[in-house]
């Protein structure tokens, strides 16, 4: 499985973005998809999760009312809608695909990972 995401850039606290990962992948339905995220001289995070066919979803904390991830199978393709963001949103954005069916917020049960995308919130 070949993840490509997509959607990051410079935006000014407050505003919205919406992040894509697209898969390369036969049976894409049958992951579980996350997205996680690592700032500048941080670990890695959790961000939001969706389960096999979008049954049930996770959100960190401190996304949760900001965040909304969704897949849509036909295309391949997971997004994460991001409102409101804040400047401690900054960090290179990484999706990942686990071979479960649930939304899982561990990333040690992700198998595949995207290459990220930045995402820069100005204040």
């Amino acid at each position: 499985v070949q993840l490509q995401a997509s959607g990051g850039g410079l935006v000014q606290a407050g505003g919205s973005l919406r992040l894509s990962c697209t898969a390369i992948a036969r049976t894409f339905s049958i992951y579980a998809m996350g997205w996680f995220r690592q700032a500048p001289g941080k670990e890695r995070e959790f961000v939001a999760a969706i389960s096999r066919r979008g049954a049930t979803v996770s959100y960190a904390d401190s996304v949760k009312g900001r965040c909304t991830i969704s897949r849509d199978d036909a295309k391949n393709t997971v997004y994460l809608q991001m409102n409101s963001l804040k400047p401690e949103d900054t960090a290179v954005y990484y999706c990942a695909a686990a071979l479960i069916a649930s939304a899982t917020i561990n990333d040690d049960e992700y198998d595949y990972w995207g290459q990220g995308t930045l995402v820069t919130v100005s204040s």
